[in-house]
């Protein structure tokens, strides 16, 4: 078992003694302590005691890392991601009611009535909440047939919100996993076999679940679309399920999932991602704004998306295009291709030990983001008064210069920063950084954790 696996099976037996605690103080069962009646009184519980829980099932899915392919996904290209070492974890059981009952550390509470007849459409008031993703993941595994009952579920996470980890596209995988550990084999369910990035699971304490990484992350984009309210690409819950360092491409009407070797520190470089503590989920209006232009240029030379078209065709067609569309559009159009091809290349240099040149079009790629794609700062106030990711990406120009590489992580504006730091400089790296910066903004990430895993408890 790898050194990240094994981290992950410590973290499994910290985390399920936290959640136990944490699900009994939430979901009594009558006469407990916390149900307010033959117990303490002042430790009543948010929820209703049940009469007893059925089966124990605990379940994780990662947050990621995008390794190359910056807003690409969604017009059909290619990227590549990394599971990270952080996690977001549920604990959960049946609780013999119609009832969806769910308590997010951080959070709040949450409930959902499959008794009414509406629960299955997204709730406006929900927009951009977990509520809303665990909506939209019950709908979608009950619409594809999935035999779904009432049940408690106690979540945490490791994965910090706001700074592009992709915390919500882990949560919505962590569900999946539950609920076909709770009432599988369903919709969600897989072969014997681990996907990429599962090493966890073999040779275990047994009870693994067989997950389907692949039909798990397609739910989860429908909920983060339909349910969440943002027009996400499939990346970071493909990149969760799946584990491990993945190439994804999103050509084919299922995206394909090919497993990359990518060992920064076995090359002499730590990852790093540094947050700007502008938290980018707030402007998601702003990050919808770039498939819907990338949408615009497509469609403008007949295709539904940008890789249904060919950069030979945008400059064939470019005069126009700029005339009907700005030039804005046609620039993140032209960093698509380009994104695309740099990502082709990156692939080859991991595959051929030519890290250099992998770092190269990781600069490229920053650059383009930052002057083409133009997600790196919000715009909404007009004035470019505060543009902390730029700032960072400027810093990490002086601190690194081309001895390392530094780009825009995920969606962008705001977020955090990507860095591949040389290992003998990453303590200097950091402590500088964080100084500049005035508050701990850095963080090394494990890279290549397993993707999604569940297991019913003895």
């Amino acid at each position: 078992m790898s050194a990240v696996a094994l981290r992950c099976d410590a973290d499994a037996d910290r985390m399920l003694a936290h959640l136990r605690e944490r699900f009994a103080e939430v979901f009594p069962v009558t006469g407990s302590a916390g149900d307010g009646a033959g117990g303490d009184v002042d430790a009543v519980a948010p929820f209703a005691p049940v009469a007893a829980h059925g089966t124990f099932v605990l379940a994780s899915a990662p947050g990621r890392l995008e390794v190359a392919g910056n807003h690409v996904d969604h017009q059909g290209g290619r990227v590549i991601s990394s599971a990270i070492g952080e996690r977001v974890w549920g604990l959960a059981a049946e609780n013999g009611k119609h009832l969806v009952r769910v308590s997010m550390e951080g959070f709040g509470t949450d409930a959902i009535d499959l008794n009414d007849a509406d629960w299955r459409r997204p709730h406006g008031v929900e927009t951009q909440s977990s509520g809303a993703l665990l909506r939209g993941m019950l709908a979608a595994y009950d619409e594809a047939g999935g035999p779904l009952r009432g049940f408690d579920l106690a979540t945490c996470s490791e994965v910090p919100a706001g700074c592009g980890l992709s915390s919500s596209a882990a949560f919505e995988v962590m569900v999946g996993a539950v609920l076909e550990a709770l009432f599988g084999p369903g919709p969600f369910a897989g072969t014997p076999e681990p996907a990429p990035g599962q090493v966890a699971a073999e040779g275990g304490e047994g009870g693994f679940v067989p997950l389907d990484p692949v039909a798990l992350a397609l739910a989860g984009v429908t909920a983060e679309q339909r349910y969440f309210g943002k027009p996400c690409g499939a990346q970071d819950q493909l990149a969760s399920a799946c584990g491990g360092t993945v190439l994804l491409d999103f050509g084919p009407k299922v995206p394909t999932v090919t497993p990359l070797a990518f060992d920064a520190t076995g090359v002499g470089y730590a990852v790093v991602l540094v947050d700007s503590r502008q938290d980018h989920s707030v402007h998601t209006e702003e990050f919808a704004s770039v498939p819907a232009d990338m949408r615009m240029v497509a469609n403008h030379l007949g295709a539904a998306r940008l890789g249904d078209a060919d950069v030979d065709a945008l400059f064939a067609s470019l005069q126009d295009i700029r005339a009907a569309l700005g030039d804005g559009r046609v620039m993140r159009a032209l960093h698509y291709f380009d994104e695309v091809a740099r990502v082709d290349r990156q692939r080859q240099a991991l595959e051929e030990g030519d890290f250099p040149l992998f770092l190269k079009c990781v600069r490229l790629s920053g650059a383009s983001s930052a002057q083409f794609l133009q997600n790196v700062s919000p715009h909404g106030d007009g004035c470019g008064e505060r543009q902390p990711a730029m700032l960072i990406q400027g810093l990490c120009a002086h601190l690194l210069s081309e001895e390392g590489a530094w780009r825009i992580h995920g969606g962008g504006f705001g977020g955090s920063v990507l860095a591949l730091v040389p290992v003998g400089e990453v303590s200097g790296f950091m402590e500088a950084m964080d100084g500049l910066l005035g508050y701990r903004a850095c963080r090394e990430v494990v890279v290549g954790g397993p993707g999604v895993l569940a297991r019913r408890l003895p």
